[in-house]
């Protein structure tokens, strides 16, 4: 496998932080901190939300480095603008890199407490399979990212104390829901460059439409628990505003992403999981002055 040399020293430095990838673990952090919101029914506590935050930005952070390791070649078709592919930094800075952030992540799991360590490990090692064999496997890969991405509210509730809080076990559950159709939806628009690298995602192994159609049905199902926690009275009618905000938005975008006329459907993708990043924040919201 080829090795490229960054150009620069700041080259290197802009590549070394792209790979951060700041906008999904800024997202994971306050996921954790909705959760121990929701566990509480209050803000946590000012040292509960950095600790809480720090944490499962750092492993969330860990694991997209190392996913630029393992997607190497499907990158250089897919993505040849990320950092590695393009020559801003090499294997050996992106194993250091990732190195270094995980023993972060993990030693603010065992300040706050053996059982968040315990999680935050777990939640590493599942990164750390997807990105070495589970990526390539398909929906089970998509299943460990989706797991993953539910553990946040659960962590946020296990920071401070509540972790079987049944609102975070919904929003856990919603987000994973939300995610695993993401997942899928983007295995189809990334088809050429995975099959390729040998992937078995369903995009591969159906075609992109089909598995554009089983990422709708994703994303229906996810609406329709969206409404349970208001049917069931878990939650009060006034935080419906956000979550049928969010669920115009999947409906709206799934109904582009099925649409085999447009040409460029990714963007849907990211409107879906910026609708719902919104819809959680002002649930936050609504929850602290109401």
């Amino acid at each position: 496998m080829k090795t490229y040399q960054p150009a620069t020293p700041k080259t290197r430095i802009l590549g070394l932080v792209r790979l951060f990838r700041f906008e999904l673990p800024l997202t994971a952090g306050v996921c954790v901190i909705i959760g121990g919101l929701l566990a509480l029914g209050e803000l946590p506590t000012l040292s509960a939300m950095i600790s809480g935050f720090s944490c499962v930005f750092l492993i969330s952070a860990a694991s997209l480095i190392l996913n630029d390791y393992f997607d190497l070649a499907s990158d250089r078709i897919n993505a040849p603008h990320r950092p590695l592919p393009s020559g801003m930094v090499t294997e050996r800075d992106v194993i250091l890199l990732a190195s270094a952030v995980t023993l972060a992540g993990l030693l603010t799991g065992y300040l706050i407490s053996p059982a968040a360590l315990l999680v935050a490990l777990v939640v590493w090692a599942v990164g750390f399979l997807y990105n070495w064999r589970g990526k390539q496997a398909g929906l089970p890969g998509n299943l460990m990212v989706s797991f993953s991405v539910g553990m946040t509210f659960i962590f946020g509730g296990l920071v401070v104390g509540e972790p079987w809080a049944i609102s975070v076990w919904f929003f856990a559950l919603l987000a994973a829901l939300i995610n695993l159709g993401e997942e899928i939806a983007a295995d189809a628009m990334d088809a050429e460059g995975d099959r390729q690298a040998g992937s078995r995602s369903l995009a591969v192994t159906l075609g992109p439409e089909k598995a554009l159609k089983i990422s709708a049905g994703v994303f229906l199902l996810a609406v329709v628990a969206s409404s349970l926690p208001f049917l069931l009275g878990w939650l009060a009618w006034i935080y419906l505003p956000p979550i049928l905000f969010m669920d115009g938005v999947i409906l709206y975008s799934t109904s582009k992403l099925l649409d085999v006329r447009i040409s460029s459907r990714r963007k849907y993708i990211r409107w879906i999981y910026l609708s719902a990043l919104a819809a959680f924040l002002i649930f936050l919201l609504i929850r602290l002055i109401w």
